[in-house]
Parts: C-alpha cells; structure tokens; sequence
C-alpha cells in the first residue's frame, strides 16, 4: 500500500521554515578602512560601524579617529585590528559632510 504525502515541500528537499540567508558583506579581509571609534563593548573593545556592519577594534576608544585592517568578518559582526591614524583628508570630508546635512535641517525649519 502507498501513502500520498501532502504539505508544502515535503519530500522534495525543500527546507521548511527560516530560509532567507545573510546578506553579503560590505568589508572583505585585508582590506583598510579609516573610521571613528563610536563605542566601547562590554570587553573593552571599539566599535564602529562600516555600512551597518558592526566592525570590533581592540585598543581604541570612542573618539578615536584610526585605519584599520579587517582580520576577521562573522555573521554578524567584523573584528579588525588598528594599522595608524586616519588620514587627515578623510576626517575633513566626514566633517564638510556633517556640516553640510546640519544645514540643510536648519533650512528645512
């Protein structure tokens, strides 16, 4: 005697449930970043954000403005270890950019 199966995907190899996958990341290995160190984590550890992701520098602190070089990239989370100080030019820009939308909300008002 043979038995119908029923249901969605069943039997099929289709996986049932939480199917969606991580996004690509916006960092790659070995690649450098100048960035500002917003945070500390609960182990002492910078954190800064590169396109979301959040990125963890040991021996830094909030305010630090610093190269880095990604050692490592998970799931959820990058680590990354210091190789200098941020170029000058790239602090100049984020500020002229901060500047910028700062004046752009007060003539919105």
């Amino acid at each position: 005697m043979r038995y119908e199966r029923r249901g969605r995907g069943e039997g099929r190899g289709e996986r049932r449930g939480f199917t969606r996958g991580f996004p690509p990341k916006p960092v790659e290995i070995g690649k450098e970043y100048d960035v500002n160190i917003e945070e500390t984590s609960r182990r002492g550890e910078g954190i800064t954000r590169i396109k979301g992701l959040v990125t963890f520098v040991p021996n830094t602190k909030p305010g630090d403005h610093v190269r880095i070089r990604i050692t490592r990239i998970s799931r959820r989370f990058a680590e990354a270890e210091v190789v200098g100080e941020a170029e000058a030019k790239a602090e100049e820009e984020e500020e002229e950019a901060e500047a910028a939308e700062e004046e752009g909300e007060a003539e919105e008002t």
